[in-house]
């Protein structure tokens, strides 16, 4: 089992540079963060580009990977996007995933004035994004002509540190999303059942993922891929419990995913209010006290 963090890009680099150092001495595996223009509750909030964010943080440490969670179409293009990711994972050392997602409705989607696409036409929109994404990663010129997205002889030189591209973890619950991460992701991202209101128990969290996980087995059956070759990612906090009131709480919580099938489990860094509000003293005890070989990671 592997352990990773999301922290907000909402601080000053003089703050946020200790923060991603210090999750990297805590022993975590891979570090994240959102990847907005403005999100919920706090959009008028201090809140700063991901990408740079990103950068900073690969020149910040030495070890941990660091990733997007999520990028979506609702503001990138995937011609400038693959510029930018082929740039972070030189400056990391091949440190990089790409966390993509569908995006949803709400100020994200609707900052640059597009107009409010069906759950359907996000679909279709998504499955370019990622389609055109991979090619322009893996190749050094790409032309592509879609409904949602263009490119003329695109070029991506150098290309990725990674080969043959930059990995990618693909959020997704329903059944097109399913087989888009089985058909490009090393990592199938999820928060929880998608019906699901509020935060579930350690027991239901799991109950949820190994439904979860059967759709995935099943999306990889149809596209002819080992299921067991795609990372499982469980992002916690909204709906799925983090186990992060004590050191027992959180390793029955990681044991009870792991058990399902889970390999990698993401918890928010602490901040002073809500969302994710917490005791930082805590929360180093509690992830510097999980044993990560003990438990079967790596």
């Amino acid at each position: 089992m592997r352990v990773g963090v999301v922290i907000l890009p909402e601080h000053p680099w003089a703050k946020a540079r200790e923060i991603w150092q210090q999750a990297e001495a805590l022993g975590f595996d891979h570090a994240w963060t959102y990847d907005h223009l403005a999100w919920r509750s706090l959009r008028d909030s201090p809140w700063f580009g991901t990408i740079p964010t990103l950068t900073a943080a690969a020149l910040a440490t030495e070890r941990i990977r660091l990733g997007t969670l999520v990028a979506s179409p609702n503001f990138r293009h995937p011609v400038s996007l693959a510029r930018e990711l082929v740039t972070l994972d030189d400056v990391s050392g091949g440190r990089l995933t790409l966390g993509v997602g569908a995006g949803g409705p709400g100020w994200d989607a609707e900052i640059l004035g597009q107009p409010k696409f069906s759950l359907r036409a996000r679909a279709d929109r998504f499955a370019e994004f990622v389609d055109l994404l991979d090619q322009l990663l893996r190749e050094p010129e790409v032309s592509y002509s879609g409904r949602f997205y263009s490119a003329v002889e695109a070029r991506s030189y150098p290309g990725c540190v990674q080969q043959p591209r930059v990995p990618f973890a693909v959020a997704a619950t329903g059944p097109r999303g399913m087989r888009l991460a089985a058909r490009y992701a090393e990592t199938w991202v999820t928060t929880g059942e998608g019906a699901s209101r509020e935060k579930m128990s350690a027991q239901a969290s799991a109950r949820a993922l190994s439904r979860q996980i059967s759709d995935l087995e099943d999306a990889c059956a149809a596209v002819g891929r080992d299921p067991a070759s795609v990372r499982r990612l469980a992002l916690t906090g909204r709906l799925l419990a983090s186990g992060l009131a004590s050191v027992e709480e959180f390793r029955d919580t990681i044991g009870r995913y792991e058990e399902v099938g889970i390999t990698d489990v993401v918890v928010h860094w602490p901040r002073e209010d809500e969302p994710y509000a917490g005791d930082l003293e805590r929360f180093e005890r509690i992830v510097s006290s999980y044993d990560r070989q003990a438990a079967g990671g790596g």
